[in-house]
């Protein structure tokens, strides 16, 4: 697993590349690839976690990919951790062409769904954060507010408004070694602060950094 946190390799080609809808739409949601990324879950946890919080990069973060990044930690354990970058918009794209590129054309579909460059962590695949309302065998449920689902299922079900009260689509994410992104905060590179789901799925992108700031905190 790739690890975030480190100078080098090329984050803006992999943000640019998610524009090419049809190209990354038809690999999207696979559940295989959504379980082989999560770090294999710890027998009993040693120490305070932070899956559901909100990781934060601090004004010290040296990695441009990272400046001013809010990350929701889908995963930690000491096994290593998974989170998705939720401020990074690429934009709202036509659901219908969504479906169109899975080879479900349906002229009947309305509407739009946010895009976002979830990290540089396999920037082709794509994974829906949405609200706890909706479940599916392969969700994965983060906390009691927000969840990842990973099946094509889902854009289906909110195309016949079947779907979460609340969702957005990101591409790739960003992952940690055991260890390492303790290690990272211990440096003063992240801040934490508990997860809110009115700020996971805020309209208002540019301000998140700052809202998220507001309310850090950076004990591990």
């Amino acid at each position: 697993m790739l690890a975030i946190g480190r100078p080098g390799g090329n984050g803006a080609m992999s943000f640019i590349s998610l524009q090419r809808l049809s190209a990354i739409a038809s690999a999207i949601l696979l559940p295989a690839t959504l379980h082989a990324a999560l770090p294999t879950p710890a027998e009993a946890p040693e120490r305070s976690f932070l899956t559901g919080q909100l990781l934060i990069a601090s004004p010290s973060m040296g990695d441009p990919r990272f400046l001013q990044t809010v990350i929701l930690m889908v995963q930690h354990d000491r096994n290593g951790a998974l989170g998705i970058v939720i401020n990074r918009p690429v934009g709202d794209r036509p659901l219908a062409r969504l479906l169109e590129a899975l080879g479900e054309k349906d002229p009947g579909v309305a509407g739009t769904v946010r895009i976002l460059a979830g990290g540089p962590v396999q920037p082709d695949i794509g994974f829906v954060l949405h609200s706890a309302d909706y479940h599916r065998p392969d969700t994965v449920e983060i906390d009691g507010h927000v969840a990842m689902t990973s099946s094509r299922e889902i854009l289906r079900d909110i195309a016949n408004q079947r779907g979460p009260k609340k969702s957005l689509i990101a591409f790739g994410y960003a992952g940690w070694a055991p260890g390492q992104l303790e290690g990272e905060i211990a440096h003063g590179f992240w801040f934490t602060t508990p997860q809110d789901e009115n700020l996971v799925f805020d309209d208002n992108r540019d301000d998140l950094w700052d809202h998220a700031m507001k309310r850090r905190t950076q004990d591990l």
